[in-house]
């Protein structure tokens, strides 16, 4: 099988208080809470999956919430600043009026690329868009009590970097990526790749003169790209190391296979496998219910329990 980038994997963030993360995610914008788990690097801080039903890559933002003593992070320059979210066409309406019942900010739909869009912030400040895709998103939403099918979100439209000059960040996107440009507007150059349909666009807004953004709470920790398997992640891996840059060895995230290195523009980058997936420890329908701790962990269930906030 040929090795390809097959469009963004999954998108991880940085949160305060988990509970009200948990509350914001799963209830006010509907996504299914795939997994609970913790930070393999920091057992007592909770690490959120939130997803389609079954957690596909292109659908699964994360976070780390790690507590109100977080610093305020600063969106800048030389990191990831905007999520974008597919949504179904004329469902903008419905997220008005759910945002001002929830007292969530957000902007006046506005348009770029042709495409209807909204903006707002989550509880911590993290900066999102629900758009409405010019072209047919066929993938199947997650539905609650509250958010149907013809309103919910479909899963990642695009990923904003901002960067003080965009030429080597494009590279990496067009020569090791497969990723075509195919916009631009004023200072924004939109990127994709052919070999997906969806959570495929890639857009780079270059601001010179932007100060160097501060990842901490309320910001991208890092954007991961999706590869089928452990064979192309290495093809990858060796790719990137061949164009100059480090990179780490393979890791096992224990739901996927897992590669970082730092573009030059300085965003952190993962590249992930689809393998093993997410129902390797809970079924289907169980999805989210309990906390999963990596193995390494299990011996201290019981203090990390302990540690952690209620949820849910």
């Amino acid at each position: 099988m040929e090795n390809k980038i097959l469009g963004i994997h999954h998108i991880t963030a940085i949160a305060g208080d988990a509970k009200r993360n948990f509350d914001f995610y799963s209830k006010i914008l509907g996504l299914r809470f795939i997994k609970k788990t913790v930070n393999f690097d920091d057992p007592k801080t909770y690490h959120f999956y939130f997803g389609d039903e079954v957690g596909s890559a292109g659908t699964i933002l994360t976070f780390f919430p790690w507590g109100e003593q977080i610093q305020q992070g600063r969106k800048g320059s030389g990191m990831a600043t905007e999520i974008g979210y597919s949504v179904p066409k004329g469902s903008l309406d419905f997220w008005q009026n759910r945002f001002e019942q929830y007292n969530v900010i957000y902007n006046k739909p506005a348009e770029k690329f042709g495409e209807k869009y909204l903006t707002f912030l989550d509880p911590d400040g993290l900066k999102l868009e629900l758009i409405e895709s010019k072209t047919n998103d066929n993938r199947k939403p997650w539905e609650t009590e509250e958010v149907k099918s013809n309103v919910a979100t479909m899963g990642f439209h695009n990923i904003t970097l901002t960067l003080k000059n965009i030429k080597a960040t494009a590279e990496i996107l067009t020569e090791i990526f497969g990723y075509k440009l195919t916009d631009q507007d004023v200072n924004r150059y939109r990127y994709r790749t052919d070999e997906v349909e969806e959570a495929a666009i890639v857009d780079l807004v270059e601001l010179a003169d932007e100060k160097k953004g501060h990842v901490a709470g309320g910001t991208v920790h890092h954007v991961a790209f999706r590869v089928k398997n452990d064979e192309s992640l290495i093809y990858f891996r060796n790719r990137i190391e061949a164009y100059g840059l480090e990179i780490t060895p393979q890791i096992d995230r224990q739901y996927f296979h897992s590669l970082y290195f730092r573009e030059p523009g300085g965003v952190l980058f993962e590249i992930a496998t689809d393998n093993p997936g997410f129902m390797i420890d809970e079924t289907l329908e169980n999805l989210g219910k309990e906390l999963k701790l990596p193995l390494k962990y299990e011996s201290k269930r019981k203090e990390i329990e302990e540690t952690l906030v209620q949820i849910n």
